[in-house]
């Protein structure tokens, strides 16, 4: 019987393994099947360019530094079901595709059609906008068109030789702003309390949380960066297009009165200003472009090729896999809040980025490195992990060079003083050398409804920090000298770094921001460039003869789930929220979030943030221009 016994259990057990194996392997069978059928969806001959055809230049969503990783699998599922994932753009893929198409015989013309474009940052527009230019050098021509100009997208379009908008169209100017919301009247009726701790009198990152309006301080802060980057701006489109910078601002601040002398008509105003070359509609344009390039042999619309399928046809500068068995600079690009562990979209992980980090230190080929960072910083001693890793790469002997986007600035710059070189757009916004701490508590919320936390601990800090009791002086105290403490690390490593004095980084610090061409003269940063400035600028230092360069990625599996949208996420959080919950979130300012979002789940370990909630795209709105 006992024997009987046994052999049973093991026939169960032998056939509950077989069982899960097919289990398993159908489950396997099954997402190779799909994968395959999304390859075959997905996949397209390669395209052929038309001779003498116009490349149509038409951005689609934020334009950003490296996009999100999808795979296939999700892509066919979003066709499948009709949701929309958020559109990106390369900004490396739209300067390709201008540089090669400068040097393509079959390429005579650009076209810009930046109806579909969402955002950017400032220096990525100027970036393109001198891509434009050299194009133009070659003696090719560049038409722009539009539904409407936003200000990121007119800008693009006054780098044109000719720009055209619809008859029922607007440019809308309106200058940069920073506006914020504020909380504390709303916080003291909800009887929640902040508590926060920092250092730095230009700190203002929880302003919305502790008082009602700006600060005197913040506004001076902000009015002096914004003043200067809505200088180049103006001074720019001003050379661009013959317009005095006295007439743009006049035709901003006084917008009804123009707009009353064309008769409410906000396209003729724009032609008589000399914002545009002409009003067309789209088969106006077709005709015109038609009379230029000749019409194309697949429909009644001028001779094109789109940038996506241009792209196709040559390898990308920086693609991962080009130049494997040479020596190169390795890059990194960095885009988000700063936090420790994976972190997720949107989010820089400390882990995964000090994994592909190690990546480059250990690669014989990849002899060095540049960081391409966009960030307002977050999590210090994520910042700082992330700082140590940079160390020993440069301990190994090859060159760490920092690239700043739109924004590096608090924990971006904490990470980033080190380097062997920092570049920065003279629009980057950077510095804010200054440190936080918060905390909020619910007690006296609780206690409105008839909830109270109570019990006993071994210390005078045992449960000192659940947001459902006061918090405790001795933990109150003990987290302002932690900041205290963070802050004056971050002057040293500035002072080290930049081979500054300290008074000299005190004197530049205290939480301000300042624009980049500001910071070079105050010593922060190196040198004015983009990131092919930086990837000479690595090559050099490392003694290359030739500049080749890569973008570094982590290998992953065959099917990655970060980008598969099974889940909704919350711009706030990251995590799985429930949809309605998700979806008031999504209402929420992100100047609000994004603090909430790391001081209540990505949290420092020691509750200590260098972060700067700066905007991270060209300022715009939706109101009528000029």
């Amino acid at each position: 019987m006992k024997k009987l016994l046994v052999f049973l259990l093991a026939l169960g057990t032998w056939g509950w393994n077989l069982l899960k194996a097919t289990a398993v392997l159908s489950v396997n069978l099954i997402l190779i099947l799909t994968l395959v059928l999304a390859l075959a969806l997905l996949w397209r001959p390669a395209p052929e360019v038309p001779p003498g055809a116009a490349l149509v230049l038409a951005p689609r969503g934020m334009i950003v530094e490296k996009k999100s990783s999808i795979d296939p699998l999700t892509r066919l599922m979003d066709e499948m079901t009709g949701s929309r994932l958020p559109e990106e753009t390369a900004l490396q893929s739209i300067l390709d595709a201008i540089h090669h198409a400068a040097a393509d015989q079959r390429i005579t013309t650009l076209v810009l059609e930046p109806d579909s474009l969402e955002g950017a940052g400032f220096n990525q527009l100027r970036d393109i906008g001198l891509a434009i230019d050299r194009f133009r050098k070659t003696g090719k021509v560049v038409i722009a068109f539009a539904n409407a100009y936003d200000q990121g997208q007119y800008y693009l379009a006054a780098h044109a030789d000719e720009i055209y908008l619809d008859p029922m169209g607007e440019v809308s100017l309106e200058g940069f702003g920073v506006f914020r919301l504020y909380f504390r009247q709303l916080l003291d009726k909800l009887s929640i309390t902040v508590h926060v701790f920092r250092v730095g009198t230009f700190k203002s990152a929880l302003e919305p949380f502790l008082r009602q309006d700006m600060s005197p301080a913040a506004k001076a802060a902000n009015r002096d960066w914004l003043d200067k980057l809505w200088g180049v701006y103006r001074a720019d489109i001003s050379r661009l297009r013959g317009i005095s910078g006295h007439l743009l601002d006049s035709m901003i601040n006084r917008l009804d009165r123009y707009l009353e002398r064309n008769g409410g008509d906000t396209a003729q105003m724009a032609l008589r200003a000399g914002l545009v070359d002409g009003l067309k509609t789209r088969a106006d344009m077709d005709r015109y472009l038609i009379s230029i390039v000749g019409a194309s042999d697949n429909d009644d619309r001028f001779s094109r090729i789109s940038m996506d399928d241009y792209l196709r046809t040559f390898p990308s500068t920086y693609a991962p896999d080009r130049y494997r068995d040479q020596d190169v600079v390795g890059i990194i690009a960095a885009e988000g809040d700063i936090v420790p562990g994976e972190g997720g979209i949107g989010l820089i992980g400390a882990d995964q980025l000090r994994e592909l980090i190690r990546q480059a230190r250990d690669d014989d080929h990849v002899r060095a490195l540049v960081l391409r960072i966009n960030s307002g910083g977050g999590s210090a001693f994520a910042s700082e992990q992330i700082r140590r890793e940079l160390a020993l790469v440069r301990e190994a002997g090859k060159p760490v060079v920092v690239s700043m986007g739109a924004v590096a600035a608090s924990g971006a710059y904490w990470l980033a003083a080190d380097a062997d070189a920092i570049l920065a757009s003279p629009v980057t916004l950077t510095g804010s050398i200054g440190i936080f701490g918060a905390l909020p508590t619910f007690d006296q919320s609780l206690a409105r409804i008839g909830v109270r936390a109570d019990g006993v601990g071994t210390t005078a800090l045992a449960g000192a920090g659940s947001p459902t009791r006061p918090l405790s002086p001795v933990l109150s105290r003990a987290l302002q000298l932690s900041v205290e403490n963070g802050y004056h690390r971050f002057i040293d490593i500035v002072a080290r770094g930049r081979d500054m004095r300290k008074q000299a980084v005190e004197g530049v610090a205290q939480g301000r921001v300042w624009d980049g061409r500001t910071a070079r003269s105050l010593g922060l940063v190196d040198e004015l460039g983009s990131l092919s400035d930086a990837v000479a600028r690595a090559a050099r230092l490392a003694g290359l003869d030739h500049v080749r360069a890569r973008y570094l990625k982590t290998p992953s599996g065959l099917f990655s789930l970060a980008g598969f949208p099974l889940d909704v996420h919350a711009p706030l959080t990251g995590r799985r929220l429930p949809d309605s919950l998700a979806r008031t979130l999504a209402l929420i300012p992100r100047e609000l979030t994004a603090p909430l979002s790391l001081l209540l789940n990505h949290a420092d370990p020691g509750h200590v943030y260098a972060y700067t909630p700066l905007p991270l795209v060209l300022p715009h709105g939706p109101g009528p221009i000029r």
